[in-house]
Order: C-alpha cells, then structure tokens, then sequence
C-alpha cells in the first residue's frame, strides 16, 4: 500500500477553481483499480495551501492513475492557477 501527498499553493483567489476541478479529479481517481481513500485538506492559516491525501493498494496502480491521460490534463488545469507546481510525494511503510 502506498500514500500520496499533494501540495498545492493556489495564487490568488482562484479557490473556486480549484475545488471544482480537484472534486473532478477525485470523482475520476476513485474509479480507478487500486484507489482505496483519499481526502482534501486546506490550511487553516492559509486557506489557499491545500494538501490532498490518497491511499493506493499499490505503487503500480498509483503510477498508472499518475500516467492517465486524464489525470493529466485536469492537473495540468489546476496548476494554471498555482503559485508553483504541485509538489508530490509517494510514501510507503
């Protein structure tokens, strides 16, 4: 099993956005073999820091969700409006 954490620091007030096309995003990730949960989370101090939380039954279905074209395309939506790339980590124990 693998979690991944993503990043991200929205520019501006473009949040509308952004939830709009993470939910999309989520609705697509939890169709996918190998998806178990995943959760939004946004900073309480900086309600433009969000950070997303996923659960894979593994490294190999989380890389073919990472490789979607899909995916893709709507992640390289949500960076349009960021402040710098997301930033993503993949943790195993």
């Amino acid at each position: 099993m693998v979690k991944v954490l993503m990043e991200r620091t929205i520019r501006g007030q473009n949040v509308g956005e952004i939830v709009r096309l993470l939910r999309q995003l989520r609705v697509k990730a939890m169709q996918q073999p190998g998806y178990i949960s995943g959760e939004t989370l946004h900073g309480v101090d900086d309600p433009n820091y969000y950070l997303v939380l996923s659960t894979w039954e593994s490294l190999e279905h989380w890389q073919r969700w990472f490789n979607n074209p899909e995916r893709q395309k709507l992640s390289a939506e949500i960076d349009q409006y960021l402040e710098a790339p997301t930033r993503t980590q993949v943790l195993t124990n």
